[in-house]
């Protein structure tokens, strides 16, 4: 008993000491590498938050005595998965106004920073990350020029833990040129001279904007056009909402003469123009896979073969779901798109690595390839299949995260009361 027990300490003892150094070698699991590459009875080696290797060579790792081994054979590993437009850690209950912090009043206003108002308290995100999704890209809404959003990690004590790329894009809510004819809309020519209008006081905004950004010194400091100036450096993404084909060729145009490529959020009718999204080099980040056709003569499961439609056409895309708590069904979306026609890996691909990709951070995030931050989540199920996924444990940058949440809090709570076991 007493060698059994010194057995277990010592046990926990190196774990503890494999998991503030960092170094472990989780052995056995089909892993999922996120570019469309899988390792059958693989393993993943990570030390310091990095990873150091993958590979299904288990015998590479042996003389390591440094390393602690965990066996997860028959388990799937995936990458951590990225959410890339939503308002979560920015809103808390959808009803309740003082819980929400992603609108500013005004029009323009490149300078609101989501990062500040980040709420890593939040009972929405223990939720999203129990799913898979590790890393989030907050966005700030309201106006034409909303705000400037961050790529955040879905864990840490507040918005300096976990920030992962600060200020990486601004965001323009694109002047819709369609005109509706509904009883609560404005009539027709209120409706053309409003497009005007802010098409209007958009360009004006950015040819100031770079007229500052080529001055060399500037006496006064301008905040919203210090915010912007980054965009004509490439230092910051500009990403632009628009939905149908006209706006969106409309929104690429304009981005051209400022010699910026944006990318393109929502994307509705994406798939009627991908020659000219394939020759101007135009990514987009496709929203609503789970959604009605937008039209009454579309096919009735359009809005799950559009991913299909990108992949096939060479479009680079990832998928987004607008919203807060919606942020737990990513992959499950993503899922979908592959029971429509987009390969499974490649699936996959559309919540990590390609959003990494669109969102700049693909040196470090997206895949588990050597060198990248160990940013993982480990299933013993399908990650994309709402009826087996079930992911175990999740790792930010080589740390283990709690996946406890609200939900299962609740779920104890009330199988104690009734007396029920699991």
């Amino acid at each position: 008993m007493k060698r059994t027990l010194l057995i277990l300490a010592m046990c926990i003892v190196n774990y503890a000491f494999a998991q503030q150094s960092g170094n472990i070698i989780f052995s056995g699991a089909t892993i999922h590498v996120g570019n469309g590459e899988v390792i059958e009875n693989g393993i993943l080696h990570i030390k310091n938050g990095k990873i150091i290797a993958i590979q299904n060579n288990q015998q590479a790792y042996t003389n390591d005595k440094t390393a602690y081994l965990i066996d997860v054979k028959g388990k799937e590993i995936y990458p951590g998965l990225i959410a890339p437009s939503t308002r979560l850690g920015l809103e808390e209950v959808e009803a309740v106004r003082a819980t929400l912090d992603y609108r500013e009043v005004g029009e323009l206003n490149p300078n609101i920073r989501s990062l500040i108002s980040y709420n890593t308290d939040s009972k929405l995100i223990p939720t999203v990350r129990s799913n898979g999704v590790l890393t989030a890209m907050s966005v700030p809404e309201g106006g034409v020029i909303t705000g400037t959003s961050s790529l955040m990690k879905l864990a840490g004590w507040n918005w300096e833990d976990a920030v992962y790329k600060a200020d990486l894009g601004i965001h323009l809510n694109w002047p819709s040129m369609r005109i509706y004819s509904a009883s609560w809309a404005p009539s027709a020519d209120e409706q053309r001279e409003n497009t005007a209008k802010n098409y209007k006081a958009i360009i004006n905004f950015f040819k100031e904007a770079k007229a500052y950004a080529e001055l060399k010194n500037t006496k006064t400091v301008n905040l919203k056009y210090e915010a912007m100036s980054a965009l004509f450096t490439g230092d910051k993404k500009l990403f632009i909402a628009a939905d149908f084909s006209k706006d969106i060729i409309s929104a690429v145009n304009f981005a051209k003469e400022f010699g910026i490529t944006p990318v393109i959020v929502g994307g509705r009718d994406a798939h009627l123009i991908t020659s000219f999204l394939k020759e101007n080099n135009i990514s987009i980040i496709l929203e609503k896979a789970h959604a009605l056709p937008a039209r009454d003569d579309e096919d009735v499961d359009l809005p799950y073969k559009k991913a299909a439609i990108l992949y096939q056409a060479g479009i680079n895309y990832c998928i987004a779901i607008e919203g807060s708590w919606q942020q737990r069904n990513l992959a499950f979306e993503a899922g979908t798109t592959a029971a429509y026609g987009v390969p499974r890996e490649m699936a996959l691909r559309s919540v990590s690595l390609s959003a990494a990709e669109i969102l700049g951070v693909e040196n470090t995030l997206g895949s588990l390839t050597a060198g990248k931050d160990a940013t993982f989540v480990i299933s013993s199920g399908d990650l994309l299949d709402m009826k087996y996924s079930k992911v175990e444990s999740a790792w930010i940058q080589g740390v283990e995260i709690n996946l406890r949440n609200n939900q299962d809090e609740l779920n104890e709570k009330y199988l104690k009361k009734y007396g029920i076991s699991k």
